[in-house]
C-alpha cells in the first residue's frame, strides 16, 4: 500500500465512524486551538505595543515619580513617599541637560466635558507643553496643535480626540467650537488622528491642554511626567539616561548607594513589561494545551489500539500476500497522524475563531501568524505518530497464520 492510498484508507475510516472520530480528536482539538488562540493573541498583543512604542518614539526617555511594574505591597508604600516631580523639576533639566534635544512635561487626569446637554465621562485630561505633540508624534489632522504661545499665555485653547467630536460635536465643524472641561470653558483649536479602540477602551476620548493651563485650573498638587529626545545616535539614548538620572539624584538629594526617588521609563520598559506579562500568561495556557494534547494522544492510541483489534484478520492477509512488518507499521502510524492532523486542522480554525472573537467582542488586537498555523500542525501530527507508535509496532509484530485465524 502507498502513501497516497494509506492516506486514502485513514480518511475513509475516520468518514466511517464520525462520531468516534469526533471523540478521539477532541482532545487534541482543544489542544491546538489553545495554542493558536494564545500566541494569535499574544502576537496581537505584541504588534500593539510595538506600534505604541513606534509613536511613542524608540528615542524617548520619560522620568516618572514611580516606577511603572510594582510587585508587592511593601514597594508600593515605599514609592509613594516619594517626592512629586514639579514643574521646576522640569525646568532644571531642560536647561541643564545637554544631551536631551528636547523635552516636555505633562500631567493627566480623567474628567468629564460638556457641550450643552450632551456629555462624555471618563475623558482623559492631558496638560502637555507644547514640544510633547512632537515627542507623542500626535498627528493633528484638523485646525493645529498646541504651540509655546498657548503654553507661555496659558491659553484655554484645547486638541481633542474624535470621540468629543462624533459625541458632542456631530455634523459641526469642530474647530472654534467652545466645550466645558471640568467646569471650565475651552476653544477647540485641533482635532487629532482617529486611533480607534484598543482593550475595549477607545483612544479618541481626551482633550488636551497647554501644561500651564492646567496647573491653574486643576492645581498643582500632582506630579509630573517629564520626556526627553535623546536623538537616534548610537548610545545616544544610554548616556541621555545616565545625565538625567545624575541630574535627578543630584536635585532630589539621593544618598549615594541609595536607590533612585524616581523612575525612568524607555521602550523597552514596554517590551519587558509585556514579555513578562504574557510569557506568564502563555506559560499557563500552553500547559493546560500541552495537557489536553496527551490526554488527546492516549485516546487516540487506545483507539487504533481498537482499531488493530478490528482488522487484525485484515492484517494477516496483507502479511500473508508479501506485505512486511514495515509496510503494516507505517500504515497504521499514517492513520494515526492523518486522524490527529485533521483535530489540528480544526483546531487551527477553533483557535482563530476564538482569538478573533476575543477581539470582537473587546477589542484585543490579533494577528494571525503563518507560523502558528504551521506548529500547530506539526504539533498535532507529532502527537498522532508519538501516541500512534505503540499500536502500529503491535499491528507489525502481529503473527499472519494467528491473524488469520481471528474471527470476523
Amino acid at each position: 500500500m502507498g502513501f497516497s492510498e494509506a492516506v486514502k484508507v485513514a480518511l475513509q475510516s475516520l468518514w466511517a465512524n464520525k462520531l468516534r472520530t469526533v471523540l478521539t480528536i477532541i482532545g487534541v482539538v482543544i489542544g491546538v486551538a489553545s495554542v493558536i488562540a494564545v500566541i494569535t493573541l499574544s502576537n496581537g498583543a505584541k504588534m500593539f505595543v510595538v506600534k505604541k512604542i513606534a509613536n511613542h518614539g524608540s528615542d524617548v526617555l520619560t522620568v516618572t515619580r514611580l516606577n511603572p511594574v510594582i510587585f508587592t505591597g511593601e514597594e508600593y508604600l515605599r514609592e509613594n513617599k516619594r517626592k512629586n516631580i514639579t514643574f521646576d523639576d522640569y525646568l532644571y533639566l531642560k536647561q541643564a541637560c545637554t544631551r536631551c534635544l528636547t523635552m516636555g512635561a505633562e500631567l493627566s487626569s480623567s474628567g468629564t466635558v460638556v457641550n450643552g446637554k450632551q456629555s462624555t465621562t471618563n475623558t482623559e485630561i492631558n496638560g502637555w507643553t507644547a514640544n510633547m505633540v512632537e515627542i507623542n508624534n500626535l498627528n493633528v489632522v484638523e485646525g493645529r496643535a498646541i504651540t509655546p504661545m498657548d503654553d507661555d499665555l496659558g491659553t484655554h485653547d484645547v486638541v481633542v480626540g474624535y470621540d468629543i467630536v462624533d459625541n458632542l460635536l456631530p455634523n459641526v465643524d469642530p474647530i472654534g467650537q467652545e466645550l466645558r472641561v471640568d467646569g471650565e470653558i475651552y476653544t477647540i483649536v485641533g482635532v487629532g488622528e482617529r486611533q480607534g479602540e484598543v482593550f475595549g477602551q477607545s483612544e479618541d476620548n481626551y482633550v488636551d491642554m497647554p501644561l500651564s493651563t492646567y496647573l491653574h485650573t486643576h492645581g498643582e498638587h500632582e506630579s509630573l511626567n517629564i520626556s526627553a529626545k535623546a536623538g537616534m545616535a548610537p548610545g545616544a539614548l544610554d548616556n541621555a539616561i545616565d545625565e538625567v538620572k545624575a541630574l535627578m539624584r543630584a536635585r532630589r538629594h539621593d544618598l549615594p548607594g541609595a536607590e533612585d526617588s524616581f523612575g525612568i521609563l524607555t521602550n523597552q520598559t514596554f517590551i519587558d513589561l509585556y514579555n513578562q506579562i504574557f510569557g506568564m500568561f502563555a506559560a499557563v495556557i500552553i500547559g493546560i494545551a500541552a495537557i489536553s494534547l496527551v490526554v488527546g494522544g492516549v485516546v487516540i492510541m487506545n483507539i487504533m489500539l481498537v482499531s488493530v483489534t478490528e482488522r487484525t484478520r485484515e492484517i494477516g492477509i496483507r502479511k500473508a500476500l508479501g506485505a512486511k512488518r514495515q509496510d503494516v507499521m507505517v500504515q497504521f502510524l499514517i492513520e494515526s497522524a492523518v486522524m490527529a492532523l485533521v483535530g489540528g486542522f480544526f483546531g487551527v480554525v477553533l483557535g482563530i475563531v476564538v482569538a478573533k472573537t476575543v477581539t470582537l467582542l473587546v477589542s484585543f488586537p490579533s494577528a494571525v501568524p503563518l507560523w502558528a498555523v504551521l506548529l500547530g500542525l506539526f504539533v498535532a501530527g507529532g502527537v498522532g505518530i508519538f501516541f500512534g507508535v505503540y499500536p502500529a509496532r503491535k499491528a507489525a509484530m502481529l503473527d499472519p497464520i494467528v491473524a488469520l485465524r481471528a474471527e470476523l
